[in-house]
């Protein structure tokens, strides 16, 4: 007989070997799995606003980047968002990316730019949260609002939170989406 034969018959272990019951592990109930989303939605558009500016972001841009602005400055913008998933109960989970060039007003083009992760509810209630990046540095972005519907148009109503080294800023945009 091979060696190799023969390792193998007295190595292996009797074939009809049994665990006790109570050594069995129970088997665990399976949960279902939420359906996968169909299609994401792209619910993209333009975006224009105002932004009260903290006196230290004021003075910041002054000293560091010799940019002088008043404390209220202009928003425009666009916000490319996708719809990832909608619950049968009207949740959803969204992703916002949110280019704006601020200060044109005031002959200036301040960029800033935002990516937000949030949930819409049925009825229109929106949040998110994410980080900002502009001349001041970078900070977080908390966001919240309302999406009024009428038909395929969306007009959506944004108050936004940021934060920097600088100071606060504090935002109202406005603009609207066509669901496609």
């Amino acid at each position: 007989m091979p060696i190799t034969l023969l390792c193998l018959i007295l190595c292996s272990g009797p074939i009809n070997h049994q665990i006790p019951a109570q050594q069995i592990p129970a088997r665990q109930p399976q949960l279902p799995l939420p359906p996968r989303p169909l299609q994401t939605i792209d619910l993209s558009g333009p975006r224009f606003g105002l932004t009260m500016l903290s006196q230290g972001t004021v003075d910041m841009l002054a000293t560091e980047h010799n940019v002088v602005v008043q404390p209220v400055v202009s928003q425009f913008g666009w916000q490319f968002e996708k719809r990832l998933y909608t619950s049968p109960d009207g949740m959803s989970a969204l992703t916002e990316f949110v280019p704006l060039i601020s200060g044109l007003e005031q002959g200036q083009a301040l960029p800033s730019l935002s990516w937000l992760a949030g949930v819409r509810s049925a009825s229109g209630l929106e949040f998110g949260i994410g980080p900002n990046f502009s001349p001041v540095g970078a900070g977080l972005v908390i966001a919240a609002g309302v999406t009024i519907r009428s038909g395929a148009l969306n007009v959506p109503l944004n108050f936004a939170f940021a934060t920097s080294k600088s100071g606060a800023r504090v935002s109202i945009l406005t603009g609207f989406t066509i669901r496609r």
